[in-house]
């Protein structure tokens, strides 16, 4: 993630080491930019902030008024932050605490929408998040006009952990981490795609509405990805971490036309996989640092990265963060992804028959001495459909993991909101 302590200090080193040493292609210095029309409050990673920590966006479009849709966004500990097209709060959600004292609290990791779920009072529109606290999902209901705020917690009560055993497994945080939504068009049924903290797995999990109107889950399988691989030279490498770490993923959309998962192995590279985990998994694109070796250092809890072999892609600069998909109604569209190394975004045709070449990139910069750009970018979410006057070409919303506080020397995280129109100009 954007902010990551002792856990994954070693990740960050290493890519800002290579960042720094390798050539990037000669389009960087050229690259081209956006600028956000607005952005949200700043959210404070401290105890005076309630430990709120901005990561994962997603658009819900009000489709009876498209000017008064909204973005559900998580805050890590600090719960989930709603927000109008103007990029003001109208609620807040708390994380539920962990059972006990000692025990983890909440910590809302990502967060994706379901379409027309089906309830037991009738469909309704819901936001799944990713609770990597306690290792479970939450399901909440969107009404934009409910008194109190849009959205009510609807989850099972009896909803058991995505992947702990029990509350000592789930305190050691290997836990339900990214997250993303697919509704199967043969059969009407909706899931969530759940990656694993610290490790490679995913696992598919069924949307299970209750009688009682609540909604829970069930595993159908789960899939683990490469900890290491072969290179061309015949050494086996693996990205460079603390001890027991393996290359987790967190960045994860699903196409809804043909039902593709494309999850970002955030220190490896962008895979495309068939949402039902099934098929064998392909590795379209891998970041600029694959295959260097790298020597951790326990006392530093840092990585030294050893000489490139050159067998990197060209593109991507770990991590591999947010991934979302600009859909249009031909088929066509993008697929975009967070390079977080190097502060950029970067397209890829959304079709596979099209082997999602890569299309474009972009940065996003300041527009004023007071609105800056998305720097580090964790999460991010595209809406390409009018969202009322401020935005009748679509939307992008990106996390910024380096806001500018205005407030002393507090650590500060955010959202940016982009006109998508203008995103699209840039790459199309």
């Amino acid at each position: 993630m954007t902010i990551r302590l002792a856990a994954r200090a070693s990740a960050l080193v290493l890519c800002t080491a290579l960042a720094a040493s390798f050539a990037l292609p000669a389009q960087a210095s050229s690259i081209s930019t956006v600028r956000p029309k607005a952005e949200t409050a700043p959210l404070y990673d401290d105890e005076a902030g309630g430990d709120a920590n901005a990561d994962d966006p997603a658009i819900w479009r009000n489709t009876a008024d498209p000017g008064r849709s909204l973005v559900v966004a998580t805050a890590k500990q600090g719960g989930l932050r709603v927000y109008d097209l103007d990029a003001h709060q109208v609620q807040s959600l708390p994380a539920p605490a962990g059972p006990g004292a000692d025990d983890a609290p909440g910590r809302f990791n990502n967060v994706d929408l379901v379409q027309g779920l089906r309830l037991a009072a009738g469909p309704a529109d819901v936001a799944v998040v990713s609770d990597r606290g306690n290792d479970r999902l939450r399901v909440y209901r969107i009404d934009r006009d409910r008194p109190g705020g849009p959205l009510t917690d609807i989850t099972d009560p009896d909803a058991r952990p995505v992947f702990s055993a029990d509350q000592a497994e789930i305190n050691e945080q290997k836990t339900a981490y990214g997250l993303a939504t697919w509704t199967d068009r043969r059969t009407g049924r909706s899931y969530a795609m759940v990656s694993q903290r610290n490790r490679t797995r995913i696992a598919l999990l069924e949307l299970l509405p209750t009688p009682a109107g609540t909604v829970g889950y069930r595993q159908v399988r789960t899939l683990d990805l490469p900890a290491s691989f072969r290179l061309p030279n015949g050494a086996s490498w693996a990205p460079c971490g603390e001890p027991g770490e393996l290359p987790q993923v967190e960045g994860m959309v699903v196409d809804p036309a043909d039902g593709t998962l494309y999850a970002g192995q955030e220190d490896v590279g962008i895979w495309r996989i068939d949402a039902g985990l099934t098929g064998t998994p392909k590795l379209i694109d891998k970041v600029r640092e694959y295959g260097v070796p790298g020597t951790y250092d326990p006392e530093t809890e840092e990585c030294t990265p050893g000489a490139d072999p050159g067998y990197g892609g060209k593109r991507l600069t770990a991590d591999v963060e947010g991934l979302t998909l600009v859909t249009e109604a031909d088929g066509d569209g993008y697929l975009l992804a967070s390079s977080q190394g190097d502060d950029t975004f970067v397209a890829y045709d959304r079709e596979r028959d099209d082997h999602n070449e890569f299309e474009g990139a972009f940065r996003i910069t300041g527009a004023s001495a007071a609105l800056d750009g998305s720097e580090v970018c964790d999460g991010a979410a595209a809406l390409n459909a009018p969202l009322g006057a401020r935005y009748p070409n679509g939307l992008m919303v990106v996390q910024d993991g380096q806001e500018t506080p205005g407030d002393g020397d507090r650590e500060a995280t955010g959202f940016k909101f982009v006109d998508l129109g203008e995103v699209l100009k840039v790459i199309g």
